[in-house]
């Protein structure tokens, strides 16, 4: 497996162009690094993506994500589909206007239970809480612009062999080779990278079997609109001739591959509704489980995983494609930083410990949704509990805060309740945001009080980190705010003489 003769030394080779290598190919080639993106399908393009069950749920954090490098504004989506209304002042807040989205193992979001004064640093200015993208369209807003950042994608070239060098990781893809000097796995939930990269997976087995079908019905008001467990499984219509079944056989129809077939989704879909609709006709079809697995660790050596080659789970709440996201955000700059050779120490290594925590709850809260939609009176009687502390505005707030993403907080060691959280969407009096001085990736202090110290702190860095000073509409009480280049607070303060700080915030 020798690359050919003054063939190019890459500084990352991705393997996947789904929706978390793109993303991660963005943050890279932002950052000045050379990219190569591998991908087994030879086309971007499959039906499955362009149903309506291809549309992908993404959360606060995403949003944010999209919006701080100005990918948010090319999604042809409705931009206000669940902006709730946000409230600094002491009080309750008002209901918010749009219906809010997202459910737990089927029990809608109450949107009128919601306390949105216990998220006191989201702003009016502040993105949607959750928006909704079809998973081929957002990936061509990716690839796009990941191509016009210089990044070379080539599709039909799945990786099937990969080697350590001395300069990196030589990986084998067809007939050809190409050289990296790290290789990040982004190649789904059957990841080739990971297998061949040696790396442990694991977790817990499968349940259930999902299906996600398109059919023609001939009496569908025989099912019941929204999300219907039963006892003999889970149904939904989410719109004329798209249903979603769970049937809990241990996820042995998924492991066994074998193909749908009409017949198998009429008895399937009238066992479990306890109805006898008919379908007449099966256009598309198919099949996941509940499988629960993860890595212990996101790297070895010059190989990282991110996204679902590192993580699976079911998808139930729309938590993966957000989960991955975060991934590729988070490992970005870091990985670009030690490219070019200007991280600090264990920089790197913070990508496990930030990242491997996040994931892990996300599988817990799978499981945890799993567990009260089994169909059994136990798991009835839980369904029934967590239902009624969903009801209450305490309830509501906190499953709320889980599925938009708003209680995600990195442990950056203490410092003021910031720290570690999404930067808040400061609006500043000069018509600029904090998301738009996010474009070009850099990290971002930004001085509210014009602190000729802090401005010079920041020169130190060679334009790493970029300084802007000027007022905010809604400050917060805040000074000062120190944002990575992934958009989450490294460093706040209220207070004054503030300079000698900050060194220590550059760790992160």
């Amino acid at each position: 497996m020798q690359p050919a003769i003054n063939q190019p030394i890459y500084d990352v080779i991705i393997a996947g162009a789904g929706p978390v290598g793109l993303f991660l190919a963005c943050e890279l080639a932002l950052a000045r690094c050379s990219v190569l993106v591998l991908e087994k399908a030879p086309s971007p393009h499959s039906p499955l993506k362009r149903l309506p069950f291809g549309l992908r749920g993404l959360n606060a954090l995403s949003v944010e994500a999209l919006d701080r490098r100005g990918l948010l504004a090319e999604l042809a989506v409705p931009k206000s589909l669940t902006t709730p209304h946000f409230t600094t002042k002491p009080g309750p807040s008002p209901s918010p206007k749009p219906q809010a989205g997202g459910h737990f193992a089927g029990i809608q979001l109450p949107a009128d239970k919601i306390d949105f004064a216990q998220w006191p640093y989201r702003l009016p200015s502040s993105t949607s809480t959750q928006l909704f993208s079809e998973l081929e369209e957002l990936e061509t807003v990716l690839a796009r612009r990941a191509e016009a950042l210089g990044v070379s994608i080539r599709r039909g070239r799945g990786i099937t062999a990969l080697r350590p060098t001395p300069e990196g990781v030589t990986v084998q893809a067809g007939e050809q080779s190409f050289l990296g000097r790290w290789l990040v796995g982004c190649d789904g939930g059957r990841s080739v990278v990971r297998k061949l990269g040696g790396f442990d997976f694991v977790g817990t087995e499968p349940e259930f079997t999902g299906y996600t079908a398109q059919v023609d019905i001939l009496d569908p008001e025989k099912l019941r609109p929204g999300r219907n467990v039963t006892p003999t499984g889970m149904y939904m219509q989410s719109q004329p001739g798209y249903l979603i079944l769970q049937d809990f056989d241990g996820g042995a129809f998924h492991q066994a591959g074998q193909p749908v077939t009409l017949e198998h989704m009429q008895e399937l879909t009238r066992r479990i509704s306890g109805t006898d609709v008919t379908l007449t006709a099966l256009h598309l079809a198919t099949t996941w489980t509940d499988r629960a697995r993860q890595t212990t660790a996101y790297r070895r050596g010059r190989v990282l995983l991110a996204g679902d080659a590192a993580h699976i789970h079911s998808p139930l709440g729309g938590q993966g494609i957000n989960l991955g996201l975060g991934d590729a955000l988070n490992l970005g700059w870091k990985l670009a930083a030690t490219i070019h050779g200007h991280a600090p120490a264990g920089l790197l290594d913070s990508y496990q410990t930030e990242r491997h925590p996040v994931g892990a709850q996300v599988l817990d809260w799978s499981r945890a949704q799993v567990a009260i939609m089994r169909p059994n009176p136990a798991a009835q009687a839980l369904h029934a509990i967590v239902r009624d502390l969903m009801d209450t505005p305490d309830g509501a707030t906190y499953f709320a805060g889980r599925i938009w993403g708003l209680r995600t907080r990195y442990d950056l060691g203490a410092g003021h309740p910031l720290v570690g959280h999404s930067a808040p969407h400061f609006a500043l009096e000069d018509g600029t945001t904090l998301n738009e001085h996010l474009r070009d990736g850099r990290g971002l202090l930004l001085d509210f009080e014009a602190d000729e110290t802090l401005k010079a702190w920041a020169g130190r860095f060679g334009g790493q980190i970029k300084y802007v000073s000027g007022r905010a509409k809604e400050q917060l009480g805040m000074r000062a705010v120190l944002v990575r280049p992934d958009g989450f607070v490294a460093w706040a303060s209220e207070r004054q003489g503030i300079g000698s700080e900050l060194p220590q915030a550059t760790r992160h």
